[in-house]
């Protein structure tokens, strides 16, 4: 899971708020490529706490056709727009 050891260092964890912080340093987030604002991954194991850089993931999903491709061609014929039940009164809050 975790590759050769780069270094070691030494903290305290303490109170912050009602949560527990561990400061890391400027030189350990140096060596760990982490920076003020860096999302990071932490896992739990049986030995404590990995804290890795987060894995950057697209915010939105890769459809296979855009929205123009998809209604290309669209007829009410074709959409079945001459099916479409027509409201009553009361439905439509008359």
């Amino acid at each position: 899971m975790v590759s050769a050891k780069k270094a070691i260092f030494e903290g305290t964890i303490q109170l912050w708020g009602n949560s527990l912080g561990l400061r890391i340093t400027r030189p350990m987030g140096e060596l760990a490529h982490l920076s003020k604002g860096s999302k990071v991954e932490i896992e739990i194991t049986d030995q404590g706490l990995f804290v890795k850089p987060a894995v950057k993931r697209r915010n939105h999903l890769s459809l296979p056709f855009t929205e123009a491709e998809l209604v290309r061609g669209l007829t009410p014929a074709k959409a079945h727009a001459d099916e479409l039940p027509i409201p009553l009164a009361s439905e439509k809050g008359e």
